[in-house]
Parts: C-alpha cells; structure tokens; sequence
C-alpha cells in the first residue's frame, strides 16, 4: 500500500486532499508556488486564504520549496489550475532528472480539470509529455463531485479514481479512501478527464441561465444536454459511455450546476446579471476552470466535427462578448432533431 504524497497546489483543493491524506496517516506535503503563502499557512496552522476554519495536522510537511515536497514520495498529485499544469510538470521534471531513480516518485496524479488552450491536451498528455520518458511513469486522474470545503468538513463524497494500469488504480484508491471519502476506480483515463473537464463549461451555462431569471426547467435541460455533449465528444475520443453516467460525468455535472460552491456556476450566475468578464475575473480569488475550458472545448469540438452548442454559446459569451440572451435564443431557433442524435 502507498503511503505517501505530494500534493502540489495549495488551493482550496489541494488543501483538503493534503488534509485527508495526512489526517489518514500518510507522510504528506503540500507545495505552495508562493514563498508567503507557505510560511502563512504554516504560521496560523490552516490554509486562510482558501480553506478557512479547517486546522491542519501536525505531521503535513507545507513547503514552497518543491524538491523538499516530492523527494522521497510515492506519488505526485497536481492540484495546480489547468493552465500551470504544464509550468508545474517541467519544474518537477528538473528535479527528477537530477536525483536517483529511487529516490523520485512514479506515481503522478492529476486533479486538474480542464484541457490545455495551446495544445487541447488533456492533463494526463501534459505531464506524459513534460516528465521524463524511460522511467516507467504512472499516470492517473482523481476526478468526481466533490466541493474542497465538504471534503474537509468530512460530508460524505464519492469520487472516481483513474488509472492506466489496474493495479497503480487499486493502490491509488487504497491511499485515498477514507470513512467519509470513497474512491472507485476504472480504467478509462480519457472519459474521465473530458467529464471534469466538460462539466464546468455546462456550469458557467447553468449559472448564466439562473442569472438570466430562467427556473429549473431550464436548469435541468441544461445539465441534461450538456451531458449529451460530454457523450458527443468522449464517444468520438473513444472513451467509455458509462463513464459519463457515473461520478465524474453525471454526478459531477449536477454537482456544478446546482451547488452554490461551484466557482463555475458563480462565474454564470454573474454573467447573467449583467457582469462583464473583466469585472468578474478582477474579483475572484481563485480559478473557474470553466473560463478557459470553454475556448479549448470549442476548439477541440471543431477539430473532430463534435456538435457541442451549449460549449460554443458559452465560448461567444465569455471569449467574444456575446449577449447571454443571445446564447439562449440561438440555442432554441436551432432545428428540431432525434434527441439521442450522436449520442449513441
């Protein structure tokens, strides 16, 4: 069984996953990217910024110095956004081609949502591509429903773990699992990370259509498409359907959509008063994912001629200024059609 970790990212996120692992009893660091950051998280001995009220155990090791975080490790989990993946990966690829093969982690993790804007990459291409080949490298994908603040107030969740290979997935899910937090497992990596990645641009969407006055009809028509879409496009990548009615497809799109947590739905639910971007974004202390998805997914949808209009309307709306009443009215004029049209 692993018994330790390196969770890099000190957000709200990572935070909590660091929390869960050494509250369980595993030798756990959490790697914050700014110096003062770190030192103030160690000094009132909980994470202020992004986890307030949640103290943190005695044993988590919280550094900004990265080699001290992963050196000695089992496993390496990015909790970092999407869009530092990358940055993140090629620092930690420095350190490992610097150190004995025995002394570096060969599990690396990804609890990231998103796809890459430059390459349409997903998270587990990114570090694949940035880490050192050569060393038999395991990658995998924590993805689900499941709000940082619930997790580490111990509110019982269920997530799905993600994994090439089945046993790197069972001994993952083994170092995960807790009384309150359960892992499942599977092998589909790809139908994964689409799910958590498709899921905060169907919640910007959502959030637009509550701004908007609209009621929960439109809520669950929303969430009911935005799922067709996610199927759309994971059937053409080739991932497995059934992932998409599981935790990291359905279950983690109701969660966005609905929960006042989502920082997704926020952004939405502005954008419908009337909130320019600009605005938005200047008051946000943390990432909506979504944002930036939103223009990889409509990229990526047009690569591989995947029909996805509620990702194209929410790109208009939130990267070329479209009016979100707009959106709407340019969702319902489109023709009428078989509702299981490329879905199955």
């Amino acid at each position: 069984m692993m018994k330790s970790a390196a969770v890099l990212g000190a957000g709200s996120w990572g935070t909590a996953l660091a929390r869960l692992l050494a509250n369980k009893g595993a030798d756990t660091s959490l790697w914050a990217r700014k110096k003062e950051t770190a030192q103030e998280i160690i000094q009132k001995g909980e994470n202020s910024l992004y986890l307030p009220g949640f103290a943190l155990p005695p044993s988590l090791t919280v550094t900004h110095d990265l080699e001290e975080a992963i050196t000695g490790k089992e496993i390496v989990l990015f909790a970092v956004p999407s869009h530092g993946m990358r940055e993140t990966a090629l620092l930690v690829s420095e350190i490992i081609a610097s150190h004995a093969t025995d002394a570096i982690p060969h599990v690396f993790v990804s609890a990231a949502k998103g796809i890459e804007n430059e390459t349409l990459m997903t998270m587990t291409e990114v570090l694949s591509e940035c880490l050192p080949k050569g060393l038999g490298l395991e990658f995998a994908v924590l993805s689900g429903p499941s709000f940082a603040k619930e997790v580490a107030a111990k509110m019982p969740t269920a997530v799905t773990m993600a994994a090439f290979n089945e046993e790197i997935a069972r001994l993952l899910t083994g170092l995960f699992s807790t009384e309150f937090f359960r892992v499942y497992s599977t092998l589909d990596v790809t139908g994964v990370q689409l799910g958590g990645a498709v899921k905060n641009v169907m919640a910007i969407a959502a959030g637009i259509s509550d701004g908007l006055g609209f009621g929960t009809n439109t809520r669950a028509a929303l969430i009911t498409r935005g799922l067709a879409e996610m199927s759309r496009l994971g059937l053409k990548l080739h991932a497995n359907p059934l992932t998409f009615a599981g935790l990291a497809g359905l279950g983690d799109l109701v969660l966005t959509c609905t929960g006042d947590l989502s920082r997704n739905r926020q952004v939405g639910l502005q954008l419908g008063q009337g909130k320019s971007m600009e605005e938005i974004l200047v008051s946000m202390s943390q990432v909506a994912e979504g944002v930036r998805t939103s223009k990889s997914l409509y990229r990526l949808a047009k690569r591989h001629d995947v029909e996805m209009p509620i990702t194209e309307e929410v790109y208009k709306v939130i990267h070329k200024g479209l009016d979100p009443r707009q959106a709407v009215r340019s969702l319902l004029d489109r023709p009428p059609k078989p509702e299981l049209h490329g879905v199955i």
